[in-house]
């Protein structure tokens, strides 16, 4: 079993900034790919950004520029920088992980969810 724990969601006024991560433990034997996802109020949840075991990283349009993603691969641990937040950002943030277990099973993980508040 993997457990993805989130932490650094909160109230920021608009223009300001806010780093989220997210560590994974547990049976895990690998991580692929890690990601982080939002889910405003009312709307559909979207893939915010992603970053693959090598480094390679991807974004949706409306973060490039402002969002920054990482990992750390020794602490299974990925990280969402956001800088120059925008009240539409505002949304719940949840982290996702597609691990392999010792057990040689590979599924995705999920985090909790942390909120992210901003104030125009």
């Amino acid at each position: 079993q993997v457990q993805l724990v989130e932490s650094g969601g909160g109230l920021v006024q608009a223009g300001g900034s806010l780093r989220l991560s997210c560590a994974a433990s547990g049976s895990i034997f690998s991580i692929n790919i890690m990601a982080w996802y939002r889910q405003p109020p009312g709307k559909a949840r979207e893939l915010v950004a992603l970053i693959t075991s090598g480094g390679n990283t991807n974004y949706v349009d409306s973060v490039k520029g402002r969002f920054t993603i990482s990992r750390d691969n020794a602490k299974n641990t990925v990280y969402l920088q956001m800088n120059s937040l925008k009240p539409e950002d505002t949304a719940v943030y949840s982290c996702k992980a597609r691990a392999r277990t010792h057990a040689g099973l590979e599924f995705d993980y999920w985090g909790q969810g942390t909120q992210v508040t901003v104030s125009s």
